[in-house]
């Protein structure tokens, strides 16, 4: 009989991945719908063949030293600069992602964000909730068009791509920036227009950002950048809240330098800046990107097959660091 690989799980999945995962593990899980603390983390790594933990946990090199039989980090999600990876290579500890399965989710997200806040749904909801809708004014809440409008992007890898695509719908001009221009071929077929970062900032009347977070990303949009917007512009964060500084984002907002944003991920999680809470221009969502079912389900097994392929000694299928098999 084979030995089931030991698995520490940070927080529940989806049922079905939950299933996979306890017939094929000797599996210890979170049982709590919360954050552990890095002492928790280290105790139940202690014994573990494999880490699956997710974007909220930070694991570090003392909680990879804690565990002398880990296999494997698998990360329940695309972004992994919540683990040190570097420190993980040194100890010839694969990591890996979830790419792929939340792309369509999260365009749908941003797309749901920008029309929000271009037609102020979100505080229309506030106002009649409150009882204080009066009735139909020829005034009352006036949004933007969306439809012929421009569309900047910055970062056109798989949901930028998909973000596009659905701005195409709305005859938008689409134009991105990216730190690798794509081919005139892929060009036309997105019908995308590649621009300088100083031209997409100028002519956007929506600017969404799809970039990884890395340090020449960390505060790529800040007071200079947003300065360079236009007055109407609609801002739409759906990729990493450091990519944004969000106290510039705040004074962008309370003083009419931008109109409007949507915002799905912060700098700071779950805490916000203080003052975007009191804002009626900027549409507020819990980091709900990938939240589907369907989504979450895919994502939920994709770890689980990364992470039960490592702990048997295969290779896993989606590695951020190959050279720990060199």
């Amino acid at each position: 009989m084979i030995k089931k690989p030991k698995i520490f799980l940070t927080r529940e999945l989806p049922p079905e991945s939950m299933r996979i995962l306890s017939e094929a593990s000797e599996l210890t899980f979170n049982q709590e719908d919360r954050v552990l603390s890095k002492q928790e983390i280290i105790r139940g790594v202690r014994d573990a063949d494999g880490l699956l933990c997710l974007l909220t946990d930070s694991i570090d090199e003392e909680i990879l030293e804690a565990a002398p039989n880990l296999k494997v980090v698998a990360n329940f999600a695309v972004g992994f600069n919540n683990i040190d990876v570097a420190a993980a290579t040194r100890r010839r500890i694969p990591v890996t992602n979830t790419p792929g399965v939340l792309t369509d989710s999260t365009a749908d997200m941003a797309w749901a964000l920008l029309m929000d806040a271009a037609r102020r749904l979100s505080e229309g909801d506030r106002l009649v909730r409150t009882r204080q809708w009066t009735g139909w004014g020829p005034l009352q809440l006036l949004g933007a068009d969306i439809t012929g409008a421009t569309l900047g992007i910055i970062g056109l890898g798989r949901i930028g791509q998909a973000l596009a695509r659905r701005a195409r719908g709305f005859e938008m001009r689409v134009c991105y920036w990216n730190r690798t221009r794509l081919s005139e071929q892929e060009e036309r077929e997105l019908g995308v227009q590649y621009c300088s970062m100083d031209t997409l900032l100028g002519e956007s009347d929506f600017l969404s950002l799809h970039v990884a977070l890395n340090d020449e990303t960390h505060h790529l949009i800040g007071a200079s950048e947003l300065g360079r917007m236009k007055p109407n512009a609609i801002l739409i964060n759906t990729a990493r809240g450091p990519i944004l500084d969000e106290a510039a984002l705040v004074e962008a907002l309370k003083t009419g330098v931008i109109a409007a944003a949507g915002l799905d991920v912060y700098e700071r999680e779950p805490i916000l800046e203080r003052e975007l809470y009191d804002l009626e221009n900027v549409v507020l969502a819990p980091h709900l990107g990938s939240a589907t079912i369907g989504t979450r389900t895919k994502m939920g097994n994709m770890a689980v097959e990364n992470c039960l392929l490592a702990c048997q000694g295969q290779r896993p299928i989606n590695l951020v660091n190959g050279e720990v098999y060199e």
